[in-house]
């Protein structure tokens, strides 16, 4: 697992919402009736690697969840939803907060929006270890993404465009498009991001 070095913190939220992942997984297969191997022929991920998913015995990239969630004909957003009804009041202590990973392990991804309004407004706390890199694929057609540096500096890339931002400064960008969020330098990188789904069309 990436940045090992903070803790048993990272290591213990990640295991929350690969607990809640696996059991979503393993109900939305057994209900279009797929096996182990199906579901790893359509989603291109290893048989192996679904097993360990739904066993909780891993705690898979956002490209993995990504590739499952199309298989299984569902958004991510659906798929890392909570099925139990939220309480008035929720408290999330560091440790149960969910997590997501990048692709190359670099960037972690504190899931601390409401998991039920994931369909149309995301916000995370980002950490981007030196070299880190989230490359994501476009959102619905509208959708504006908020980027706020808390500490480091960042990179932006959006539609060939690249904007670089420092300590103190926000960005905000069209992310119906492929967008690309980089550390280029060589410390930690800390981020507030916040995403609006089909927030407004722009033309």
């Amino acid at each position: 697992m990436a940045v090992k070095e903070r803790g048993n913190t990272l290591e213990t939220g990640a295991q929350v919402i690969t607990g809640q992942l696996g059991k979503t997984i393993q109900r939305l297969r057994k209900a279009y009736n797929l096996s182990l191997s199906d579901l790893a022929e359509q989603s291109g991920v290893a048989k192996s690697i679904i097993s360990q998913i739904e066993r909780n015995e891993t705690n898979p990239t956002l490209a993995t969840v990504w590739r499952l969630s199309q298989a299984l004909d569902m958004t991510v957003e659906r798929v890392l939803a909570s099925s139990d009804d939220a309480p008035f009041v929720e408290k999330l202590t560091r440790a149960d907060t969910p997590i997501l990973l990048s692709e190359d392990g670099l960037v972690r991804l504190s899931i601390i929006g409401w998991i039920k309004t994931v369909e149309w407004l995301q916000y995370y706390d980002m950490d981007a270890a030196p070299g880190g890199e989230l490359d994501s694929d476009g959102h619905q057609r509208g959708s504006v993404e908020c980027l706020t540096v808390l500490k480091g500096t960042l990179e932006v890339e959006v539609g060939g465009v690249i904007e670089t931002v420092k300590e103190g400064e926000t960005v905000r960008y069209r992310c119906d498009r492929r967008h690309v969020i980089r550390n280029r330098t060589d410390a930690p990188a800390r981020a507030f991001m916040v995403c609006l789904l089909k927030a407004a069309v722009l033309e």
